[in-house]
């Protein structure tokens, strides 16, 4: 009976967080800043607070906003070999077939991917220059100065460099799964626009994780693919819910969430928290750079720990 009690008390309190933490401040919509902030300005009012926003006027002095053209890209970047990730149905790191599947990483001339994106050569897969290991750096060097190499402001405000910084580019048809990540992500669209879906960490409750075989696409020149076993691997924690679609007869517990949706245009740059989940969808060819700070392992993440444990406990319970 007490334990009853307690287990009710639990489920009380995991019901109530993200109430109480919209109340303490996240509001209903993303807000916008007209400018760049103070290093000082931005670490109390969005860091500290774990509050994203979008940032007008932070980057419209990059060459990149009007020399990142294909044309551009083929005199400066040409038959580079370079990374790109593969699918046959636009969803990298997502679970398919009961698998968490990551994407086929193929290894193709810069020009021939440009091709497909331009619908120059039709493919029946999806591709996605999205390789998430500072590629603009190791990959495309020859870009690198056509941005920055770290942002300024936030610099200061850390006390710290980015740990990586990405280039992305691929077809509309790519979406990024609903996960999370330990960064601090100021996300900059150079032209087209993002599309995001925000979950705050406080929505942990009421946001399904499970454990999956990793596997890996191997996908053919026609359109044909397998799904391969990592069977090495460890299993992969991941969110199997389509935010946009939720299976709410499964998983009941989403419709207590709360997600914010905004679209990042070209010229902006999104500030996305740590912790904060997100599902990314984008316009065709659209092109971004996103610079990934590390979190502080501080007392928000030591909350985000307890409430993530509170919800695995009364799942098991």
């Amino acid at each position: 009976m007490a334990e009853g009690a307690a287990l009710r008390a639990v489920r009380g309190c995991l019901a109530a967080f993200p109430r109480d933490a919209r109340e303490l401040g996240w509001t209903e919509t993303v807000p916008y800043l007209d400018r760049p902030p103070s290093p000082l300005e931005f670490y109390r009012e969005w860091v500290s607070p774990n509050k994203p926003c979008i940032i007008q006027n932070a980057i419209s002095h990059w060459p990149a906003l009007k020399k990142w053209t294909s044309a551009y890209f083929r005199e400066v970047v040409g038959p580079k070999v370079v990374s790109v990730a593969v699918t046959p149905n636009g969803y990298a790191d997502a679970v398919f077939q009961d698998r968490f599947v990551m994407p086929e990483e193929r290894q193709m001339p810069f020009m021939d991917f440009l091709d497909i994106v331009e619908k120059k050569v039709t493919s029946p897969n999806v591709f996605y220059v999205q390789k998430q290991c500072s590629n603009l750096t190791e990959e495309f060097p020859e870009l690198v100065c056509d941005v920055q190499s770290d942002i300024p402001w936030m610099s200061e405000a850390l006390g710290k460099k980015p740990d990586a910084v990405n280039f992305w580019l691929g077809e509309s048809a790519a979406v990024t799964s609903l996960h999370k990540d330990h960064y601090e992500n100021l996300y900059c669209v150079i032209s087209g626009e993002k599309h995001f879906l925000l979950h705050p960490p406080s929505d942990r409750p009421f946001i399904p994780y499970e454990l999956y075989q990793p596997a890996t696409y191997h996908v053919s020149e026609d359109g044909s693919y397998e799904i391969v076993d990592e069977k090495t691997a460890d299993k992969v924690p991941w969110i199997p819910l389509d935010p946009l679609n939720p299976d709410l007869e499964r998983y009941p517990e989403y419709s207590q969430a709360k997600p914010l949706q905004c679209t990042v245009k070209a010229g902006e740059m999104l500030y996305l928290p740590s912790l904060w989940f997100h599902h990314v969808q984008q316009s065709h060819g659209c092109i971004a750079v996103n610079y990934w700070y590390d979190m502080e392992y501080d007392l928000k993440y030591s909350y985000y720990q307890l409430l993530d444990c509170l919800t695995k406990a009364v799942k098991v319970l």
